[in-house]
């Protein structure tokens, strides 16, 4: 569109300088240069090199980009699907509570520090939860008791599995303290165990087989074969999937059956410690299974306990959801815990308000696609789901028109995050399966790198929109000088060698440094660009317009000033001409640095290169009238001082009357 409106353009004024008596060389090397001129060749260098800046600004902030257009589909992003555990929350684990034999224990310390001791904890009713409190709290209470698991076989029961159904370890290192070698869930269970005396790494036995965690089953066991010749099968997992293969449960040191009345108090139990933010593992196990084709099944156990913990959500994310919904974008958890604990730190970070509800895994399983869309437009968690739910979470959305950006680590995670508009992998804990079909990386696992990513990417994409508004303006205003003198039956006021000059030097440096502002104040304060909103809309293209012809008549206006009259200086002319366009083209890169704001408001120093770049191409201007070499070469005079005084008045025009437009807006509204 660009070319076919410039050479249409030329072609006329080529007629009309050529029905003026203009020779025909001179007329067709005058076209060919405005040609040259109006055609922005260096955009695509300048946009590539503006993209390369922003990726490294990112990179600071801990979001690397793997493929580069996405930086531009960043900045229209309206859903946001994140993981919890370690993205809104600290993925550091620490157990809090823990059920046994029908008892409640409590736990004191924090982190990955073996240090510290259980409680039992015996405020609590049968149908009750407990309230969580702090070692201090707990040492102080009298109906606490701290508890060795020598003294109780069931809660010695529960820790066995809880550390030998575990592939984790907590290490000391030196100059980071206590830290975990593996998942930071089975981690917190270790240095559970060892708060009440079973050491995960005094093995008694050796495993025989073991059955992996898988998002599907929710389950993971492990088979001991004991110095005795026993063995015994050690099973953890999510508690509505464990409790529907237990049999029996443990109490009082004994075996008895599990009853109706017992599954109803350990779901009870369950969605209590759930309503609290804990995430609730449930273990179990089996004296001396028989071992099928497969391994040994997990069916026909004893129930031994629960363990919740705590992963609490992280201090910068809740600022980051706010500024999420300030910017229009929803962010939405989806995760496989339960749907009470992801409930409870959803509400504690802002994402879902008091009367919100979180779908489930279930609950997407009995939805076709139109009625999962529908229920996407409101849910804002999800709880206990899949990789195969997150891919078609991520369909029902982009169904309604969202651009959804969706995280993910495991390979399971691989399809949705290859399916989602920007796909986010974890840059620590991430498999590289998942960073290969991804389009950005998070160095730290963090949400808030997230939304830094999306304010990023939404100055980068201002950028290029504001050096894009400065180029076509500034070549919109040399084709309508030229245009405008051919209708007005003037001679050319810019000679061909003074077109290409200006294009050189206020298309260049000018037009790369506007790729280098940084992001506006407001750039988190306004709704996502529509997705396939061009770069170039019907209002900017006739703002482009106005601010070229504003820069058109200020030079034509110089132009006629400087040679009015019968025995007017051609040469002067022109001079004029020439640099009131080439400064004022300089000054109007001022203007273009926000489309709101002025530069008063936006501060003279919050752009250092592009003060740099105009002062060397004002500079390289300057010495084009100054020495007299290069005056031969381009045609030009040396203006006197008046004169020179005149055309900076002239110049600066365009750009007083940008901004005064914009401070009458701002009042206006």
């Amino acid at each position: 569109m660009l070319v076919g409106a410039c050479l249409a353009i030329v072609a006329l004024i080529f007629v009309l300088q050529l029905l003026r008596g203009g020779e025909v060389l001179e007329v067709f090397l005058l076209s060919v240069s405005l040609a040259v001129a109006a055609v922005p060749e260096g955009l695509p260098a300048v946009v590539t090199m503006s993209l390369a800046l922003g990726l490294q600004r990112m990179a600071k902030r801990n979001a690397l980009i793997r493929r580069l257009p996405s930086v531009e589909t960043l900045g229209a992003v309206t859903t946001i699907c994140s993981d919890k555990t370690g993205t809104l929350t600290r993925n550091e684990m620490t157990v809090k509570a823990l059920v046994a034999g029908g008892a409640w224990y409590q736990a004191s310390g924090a982190g990955y520090a073996p240090e510290g001791l259980l409680y039992r904890d015996g405020t609590v009713e049968a149908d009750g939860a407990p309230e969580l409190r702090t070692g201090d709290e707990l040492d102080a209470h009298p109906a606490c008791t701290p508890v060795r698991a020598a003294a109780d076989p069931d809660l010695k029961r529960l820790l066995e599995i809880a550390a030998y159904c575990n592939h984790a370890e907590a290490v000391h290192e030196e100059g980071r303290g206590w830290t975990v070698i593996g998942d930071p869930t089975e981690g917190a269970l270790v240095v559970a165990a060892r708060k009440g005396g079973v050491d995960s790494r005094e093995l008694p036995g050796r495993i025989v087989d073991e059955r992996p965690f898988d998002s599907d089953r929710k389950l993971m066991s492990v088979a001991l074969a004991r110095a005795d010749g026993s063995t015994v099968l050690l099973v953890k997992g999510a508690p509505e999937m464990l409790l529907a293969r237990c049999a029996r449960i443990r109490e009082g040191g004994r075996e008895r059956a599990l009853e109706e009345a017992d599954l109803a108090k350990l779901r009870a139990w369950n969605a209590r410690m759930a309503d609290r933010a804990l995430r609730v593992l449930a273990f179990a196990y089996q004296d001396d299974p028989a071992r099928g084709a497969d391994g040994f099944p997990e069916e026909d156990l004893t129930f031994a306990g629960l363990a919740g913990m705590i992963d609490p959500p992280r201090e910068e994310a809740k600022e980051a959801v706010r500024r999420c919904q300030e910017a229009g974008i929803r962010p939405v958890m989806i995760t496989g815990d339960h749907p009470a604990t992801a409930l409870a730190i959803a509400r504690e970070l802002g994402i879902a308000g008091a009367g919100g509800a979180a779908l489930t895994g279930q609950d997407l399983d009995g939805l076709d696609e139109a009625a999962l869309a529908a229920r996407c437009a409101e849910a804002s968690v999800f709880a206990r789901v899949t990789a195969e739910h997150k891919l078609r979470v991520v369909g029902a959305l982009k169904s309604r028109g969202e651009v959804v950006a969706m995280t993910g680590d495991g390979v399971n995670d691989a399809p949705a995050v290859r399916r989602a508009d920007i796909g986010i992998a974890m840059g620590r804990t991430g498999t590289d399966v998942t960073k290969e079909a991804s389009d950005m990386v998070l160095t730290d696992d963090n949400f808030a790198s997230i939304v830094n990513a999306v304010e990023e990417g939404r100055g980068i994409f201002d950028d290029i929109r504001k050096f894009i508004h400065y180029l076509l303006s500034c070549n919109t205003g040399e084709v309508l000088t030229m245009f405008g003198a051919a209708l007005l039956g003037w001679p050319a006021p810019l000679a061909a060698i003074q077109i290409l000059w200006m294009n050189l030097v206020t298309d260049g440096l000018p037009a790369l440094a506007l790729g280098m502002e940084p992001p506006e104040a407001g750039a988190m304060k306004r709704p996502p660009r529509p997705p396939h909103e061009p770069v170039i809309t019907w209002d900017r293209g006739f703002r482009m317009l106005r601010h070229g012809a504003l820069i058109a008549a200020v030079t034509l206006a110089g132009f006629w000033w400087f040679h009015r009259g019968d025995d007017g200086n051609l040469e002067l002319a022109r001079t004029a001409a020439f640099c009131i366009a080439a400064f004022a083209q300089l000054f109007f890169a001022l203007a273009c640095r926000s489309f709101e704001d002025t530069m008063p408001q936006l501060g003279p120093f919050t752009n250092l290169p592009l003060l740099g770049a105009l002062v060397i191409s004002g500079g390289l201007q300057v010495a084009v009238l100054a020495i007299p070499f290069l005056r031969e070469h381009f045609k030009v005079a040396a203006p006197s001082q008046e004169e020179f005084a005149t055309i900076l008045v002239l110049a600066l025009i365009p750009v007083t009357a940008i901004e005064v437009a914009k401070l009458a807006r701002r009042m206006a509204g």
